[in-house]
């Protein structure tokens, strides 16, 4: 049975890989306090595709 609570799990994707033509999609999967942060959560992370850190955004 699944834990009952505000904690959620949420993924994370690239913003910066989508204008370029480097193929692949950097995504990470994290968990989210729903009750703290009720909006999409913004993350720089290391994106392995484009070797440097971007920003990743929540997509769902």
């Amino acid at each position: 049975m699944a834990k009952k609570g505000n904690r959620v799990q949420v993924i994370l994707e690239c913003t910066e890989q989508k204008d370029t033509s480097v193929p692949g999609m950097s995504r990470y999967v994290t968990t989210k306090n729903r009750k703290n942060t009720p909006t999409r959560i913004e993350l720089k992370k290391f994106n392995p595709f484009l070797r440097r850190y971007t920003v990743h955004k929540e997509i769902k």
